[in-house]
């Protein structure tokens, strides 16, 4: 079953995830590490928020670029 998924695409997007995911550690680990901290101090509530929020505009980017 393909489920109409364009694999290139996939990883493509998959990979432009992995490299932005990378580039504040690698540029600037101190700063990372204390991002770390901050989120992880975080109440689950407002990281259920943060997701949504998160999601919701990938997915209007997402639209804005098939349209």
């Amino acid at each position: 079953m393909n489920f109409g998924i364009n694999w290139t695409d996939f990883l493509r997007a998959l990979a432009l995830f992995l490299i932005m995911e990378g580039v504040l550690p690698f540029l600037n680990p101190e700063a990372a590490r204390a991002a770390l901290r901050k989120v992880a101090e975080l109440e689950a509530a407002h990281l259920r928020i943060m997701g949504l929020v998160l999601m919701a505009i990938g997915c209007l980017v997402l639209l804005g670029l098939h349209a």
